[in-house]
């Protein structure tokens, strides 16, 4: 294996880091998306020349989820909540709304890498699968002695 390919891409750490960035700033977070990547689930008719600029911003989405795979939230569009899955090799950049400072990607970063075992598996979970259910609240306090 040569270096190249043990190393982790740098995408999903800067996408959160700048995500964290923007928001701390009080600006609009946007994540451009190549629409045409596979495992890709979004609202196809909001795509334009393959490409769709999502709003990430906390307020706007629901149950986001940033992992080194995927992207994953709710959001509305046209009034009706949709799943959004993007793996982040579809992620062509990230950026606020208000200045457009963030960065975009090499779209090469991820041609050489190979993932190991434990990230091969976690990429094969499909986009629509049922989140788990919740566990009982037993939240309290115990006296120990």
């Amino acid at each position: 294996m040569s270096e190249t390919t043990s190393i982790t891409p740098t995408r999903p750490y800067m996408v959160r880091a700048l995500y964290q960035w923007i928001e701390d700033n009080a600006l609009t977070p946007y994540l451009m998306v190549d629409a045409t990547a596979e495992n890709v689930q979004i609202p196809r008719e909001h795509v334009q020349d393959g490409r769709i600029v999502l709003n990430i911003a906390s307020r706007a989405t629901g149950n986001m989820s940033m992992e080194n795979d995927y992207i994953h939230f709710s959001a509305r569009f046209g009034g009706v909540s949709q799943e959004i899955w993007v793996p982040l090799t579809a992620v062509l950049g990230i950026y606020a709304k208000e200045n457009s400072q963030g960065m975009f990607f090499d779209p090469n970063e991820y041609d050489n890498y190979q993932p190991e075992e434990d990230a091969i598996a976690s990429s094969q979970k499909s986009p629509t699968a049922t989140p788990k259910a919740k566990r009982d609240n037993k939240a309290g306090l115990k006296v120990l002695k």
